[in-house]
């Protein structure tokens, strides 16, 4: 995924093209933290990939705005910082991971095997 702040509003499809990596299917809690207010937000992660994720959320939040994301199933948990790259209006937003600890990358990776298997 590229994260420049060109990325179109409302309609995904054309950023979908532009994809370098699968995305899969994951239906997942996840918790967000705007760091800049410590503002709370819960949502849904509908998509994963190795770089990013799609966040299900009725009120997104604005494209380049710098977030902390946990994602947890039973299969552990996966926390990164992250930045909202897209929007669609009353439906979520996708998020670009930045940096994710080694660790954390073996979490993901894990998580995108059993999703491939």
């Amino acid at each position: 995924m590229d994260d420049s702040g060109s990325s179109p509003t409302g309609s995904g499809a054309p950023y979908r093209e532009r994809r370098s990596v699968p995305r899969y299917s994951l239906i997942a809690t996840v918790e967000l933290v705007e760091p800049a207010t410590d503002t709370h937000f819960s949502g849904r992660i509908s998509e994963i990939s190795r770089k990013g994720c799609y966040v299900d959320m009725l009120n997104p939040l604005p494209v380049g705005t710098a977030i902390r994301l946990r994602i947890s199933r039973d299969q552990g948990t996966f926390s990164t910082p992250g930045k909202i790259i897209y929007t669609q209006d009353g439906m979520g937003m996708g998020v670009v991971f930045v940096d994710p600890a080694a660790d954390q990358v073996k979490t993901l990776e894990s998580w995108l095997a059993e999703l491939t298997a």
